[in-house]
């Protein structure tokens, strides 16, 4: 076709089986401007031209814009500000394509690096620290604990932030909001350090990434240990003989006005004998709470006077039996798993399970009230056990095997109860000191007296 392309023409256009081209020609045309047609019908506007010239000219066919969106008349104007472009050199196309895809590059780093905040936000990268770390190279009683810390202090806080954002001031506010409560934050400072060491040392996060928790000054801790002494010793042993005999006299809440409270011969409350049991267990031995709670007959050995334990705080270990301890489990009911009878419940298929029993809470207060120990805690047991024998010679090692301590510093809390020869050198340099003084007292005097007599 020899003729300008124009409305009628573009209309008239019909599609054919393969696509074709309609190119603008004729008095005021523009060389390169054309209309391609698609089978669907569909019209476009081109433009056809070279960049620059000569045999190293570049041929390119620029897409203008759909007919309807673009009248023939603009689509014109563009292709020729497009074709004037091209001849002096200029590849807008090139330039429009390479901008495209430095914004496409663009886009796709700000995705990635959303993605990785969104990765490295400390609430999920704790996530990850729980199910890879904790969960699977800690005891229940470390899991919890970290679960707690993490629920009820450190997330609520800095839950949302980016890890690699967080600085040693928001950690530093973060224990600050929790100095009523000094053990607890220096804890879950701790805590918070631990997270950004694995997430270092497993390149999670950078290496330049700083640890905030590192040289945050902790609140001073005043050690809880409690130990109980002789006389301590005989009114808790009174009361419990009370509670499991007799019971123990409890009083109505004066706050909580009763017609019908019962009167004073029935206010009484007798302990199990499984709760009695586990008391004088944790006195005897010096275990921890869950070891005694969570024994199973086929861990006591009785002939080699021996609790096997196959797990504790502190991993696989062996408690030994004295001869109180021994006589207690002897008189023991053997029917069921557990040494302290437990709770039992009924599973998903219909068969009987025997529980651990969870807690002393009950019976331990009653006992101690009775006593007047308040604020006793049952840990408080296994220090008193650890006081005596420290206090009766036996050494820190000796103490430290006893109570299963991994570690000797552990076990170094109580060296201010060992008579060890420590204590005996001690007491011998004081001897020498006290003598020294009393023969340097005797100089002064005689001295003094000498010179009285001088003046004389």
């Amino acid at each position: 076709m020899d003729a300008k392309l124009t409305k009628r023409i573009v209309d008239a256009a019909a599609p054919a089986a393969k696509y074709y081209f309609v190119w603008d020609a004729g008095d005021g045309a523009v060389k390169g401007f054309g209309l391609k047609v698609n089978p669907n019908g569909q019209r476009v506007f081109v433009a056809q031209f070279r960049i620059g010239a000569g045999r190293q000219a570049i041929a390119r066919r620029v897409t203008i814009g759909t007919y309807g969106a673009w009248t023939v008349e603009r689509a014109r104007d563009a292709a020729r500000e497009l074709i004037r472009q091209g001849n002096d050199g200029i590849d807008t196309r090139a330039a429009e394509e390479a901008t495209k895809r430095a914004e496409a590059a663009a886009r796709r780093l700000a995705e990635q690096e959303e993605a990785r905040k969104e990765a490295l936000r400390l609430d999920r990268l704790v996530d990850r620290f729980m199910n890879e770390n904790v969960l699977v190279k800690r005891k229940k009683t470390t899991i919890d604990y970290y679960k707690i810390a993490f629920k009820k202090h450190i997330l609520p806080k800095l839950g949302k932030k980016d890890a690699r954002e967080i600085s040693r001031q928001d950690v530093a506010k973060l224990h600050l909001g929790l100095s009523k409560k000094p053990t607890t934050a220096n804890r879950c400072v701790t805590i918070l350090g631990a997270v950004y060491n694995w997430a270092i040392g497993l390149e999670i996060l950078p290496d330049n990434t700083r640890n905030p928790c590192m040289r945050l000054e902790k609140f001073p801790e005043q050690g809880r240990e409690r130990y109980l002494t002789t006389d301590e010793l005989s009114r808790l042993g009174e009361a419990l003989r009370i509670a499991e005999t007799e019971g123990i006299e409890w009083l109505p809440n004066p706050e909580k006005k009763s017609k019908h409270a019962p009167s004073a011969e029935y206010r009484k409350t007798v302990i199990g004998p499984e709760a009695a049991a586990a008391i004088r267990l944790l006195i005897f031995t010096g275990a921890r709470l869950r070891e005694i709670l969570h024994l199973e007959w086929r861990h006591v050995d009785f002939e080699r006077g021996l609790l096997l334990l196959p797990d504790s705080k502190t991993g696989k270990k062996t408690i030994i039996l004295n001869a109180p301890a021994l006589s207690l489990l002897s008189a023991l009911d053997q029917d069921g798993v557990y040494v302290i009878a437990g709770e039992v419940k009924i599973d998903g298929s219909g068969r009987l399970v025997e529980k651990p029993k969870a807690d002393l809470k009950h019976p331990w207060s009653l006992v101690t009230q009775a006593a007047g120990l308040q604020g006793l805690r049952i840990h408080d047991l296994r220090h008193s056990f650890a006081s005596f024998g420290a206090g009766g010679g036996l050494g820190l090692p000796i103490i430290g095997k006893l109570l299963g301590h991994s570690q000797p510093s552990t076990t170094a809390r109580y060296a201010h109860l060992d008579n060890d020869p420590l204590r005996q050198a001690s007491e011998a340099i004081a001897r020498k000191i006290s003598k020294a003084m009393e023969r340097n007292d005797n100089d002064v005097s005689l001295r003094v007296s000498k010179s009285r007599l001088a003046r004389k």
